[in-house]
């Protein structure tokens, strides 16, 4: 196997020495110069397999590179080397298509590490491992509508590189599946996923959480502690509903996502750290901003890229392929057959609109089928706001209304949401059937026209003892 080859732009000679040095120990050849027209003429006569650009040059700019390398050498990673804490110009060489940043002074323990991500990268490009993985990973996204087939496509553009994404989109959309693929389907897929519910976390606890701590830093603190930055090391940290964070902590997230480095609580060094940063919020992020809820600066930084994942109105033609899906996932937890869905409910699906999006779809599959009689669900079964007559129901007698449509959740449930609104009836429906039965849950399941399995599940369900 060929050495592999490193092409470093600046023209400080003292970086660039640096720079030959720690990667020649690494056994690769590297190729110095100090001009973009030095650079240009390096590139056109022959391949690398990784470049570091300084962000000024005597001639013209870093940019200049990375945007010459994007179109001519896709495959090729480059990294922009900044001054230190120039922010602007690290995400402006990454929205630009640069693989990640080194800041001045480097240091040589991330320098490493960036080169090991970026030629995995590479090596993974040539033999076509990329390709298959993003097949098999992109299988997760179930959808054939255009909305799904674009989200699929911009997963791999952004697994190439290391740029912070930002993943917008409404509760439920699926928005930590999407930044599982994009760590799964980049160079650091072999190292930690680690998902992080921002909302969740006690404001007091926080910074221990998220960058640990030693041991006697305070009460209780009897051992030293990884926080989450040095859990995903070498891998992926997901900020799910990161707007949540107050912001004491969005200061310190800031600097250290732009340091790359963490600061124990009780430590007196910081602790590199390498970890590529994907967030997600189904808030407006931009309106808190201008709000001042969120800062702009730790807005601009995790926003590089944004990727907006469809809510699922938007792709009504996914839906039958979901529930699908879902039914056949619920038939494996059960050891069952998979229910079967009748046209009419298929219809009623369709034209719901799902404003909790596939975590609603989810709970409303696997309500109808403990409910369904059968294998087989029909648009009853689904309970949904405005759900067609029950199939097998009698028609109305001449001169007699039709029966009335079930209440829409804008009538009927106040503040309780939709959910709370069914349950406070089937709980009291179920409970008025079990007292006329005198607790005979085989005639209260015949008097409510259920089954008994099915009966059994919404007491269960509803706590119901």
């Amino acid at each position: 196997m060929s050495q592999q080859t490193v092409l470093v732009i600046d023209d400080e000679r003292d970086i660039r020495e640096l720079l030959t040095i720690t990667l020649g120990r690494m056994d690769l050849q590297v190729d110095a110069v100090g001009t973009v027209a030095e650079a240009r003429y390096a590139l056109a006569g022959k391949t690398y397999d990784l470049c570091f650009t300084d962000m000024r040059l005597p001639d013209g700019n870093g940019h200049e590179i990375v945007e010459h390398i994007a179109a001519n050498h896709p495959d090729m990673p480059v990294a922009m080397i900044t001054a230190y804490g120039n922010v602007d110009a690290a995400v402006n060489a990454l929205k630009a298509g640069a693989f990640d940043f080194v800041s001045k002074p480097v240091d040589i323990q991330m320098l490493r590490q960036l080169v090991r991500t970026a030629l995995r990268l590479a090596e993974e490009k040539r033999s076509g491992k990329a390709a298959a993985k993003a097949g098999g990973a992109g299988d997760r996204l179930i959808g054939d509508s255009s909305a799904m087939q674009q989200v699929r496509s911009t997963i791999a553009k952004l697994a190439r590189n290391q740029a912070p994404v930002y993943i917008a989109g409404e509760s439920g959309v699926g928005k930590e599946l999407v930044a599982r693929l994009i760590h799964e389907q980049g160079p650091r897929a072999t190292g930690p996923f680690v998902p992080v519910n921002c909302g969740a976390i006690p404001s007091e606890l926080m910074e221990s959480e998220f960058f640990g701590h030693r041991k006697g830093s305070f009460t209780g603190a009897g051992a030293d502690k990884e926080g989450l930055f040095q859990a995903a090391h070498g891998g992926t940290l997901f900020l799910d509903e990161v707007a949540e964070l107050p912001l004491h902590m969005q200061v310190k997230l800031l600097r250290a996502i732009q340091e790359k480095a963490v600061r124990p609580i009780g430590a007196r060094e910081e602790v590199p750290v390498d970890v590529r940063i994907l967030s997600a919020t189904h808030k407006n992020l931009a309106a808190l901003v201008e709000q001042g809820q969120f800062r702009q600066d730790l807005f601009y930084r995790i926003n590089v890229i944004e990727l907006r994942v469809p809510p699922l109105r938007e792709r009504r033609g996914d839906v039958s392929l979901l529930a699908d899906f879902i039914l056949q996932g619920l038939a494996r937890k059960s050891g069952g057959q998979p229910s079967r869905l009748l046209p009419e409910a298929r219809q009623a699906l369709e034209a719901y609109d799902f404003p909790g999006n596939v975590r609603e779809l989810e709970n409303i599959l696997e309500r109808a089928t403990a409910m369904c009689d059968g294998e087989h669900v029909d648009a009853y079964d689904l309970m949904l706001p405005q759900r067609m007559p029950r199939a097998d129901a009698p028609p109305a007698a001449p001169g007699q209304p039709a029966p009335a449509a079930a209440p829409s959740p804008a009538s009927a449930t106040g503040d309780g949401g939709l959910d709370d609104y069914i349950s406070n009836l089937e709980r009291g429906a179920i409970v008025k059937a079990l007292e006329e039965s005198r607790y005979n849950k085989t005639a209260a399941a015949k008097k409510l026209g259920i089954t008994f399995r099915a009966l059994r599940y919404k007491l269960k369900k509803l706590g119901i003892d």
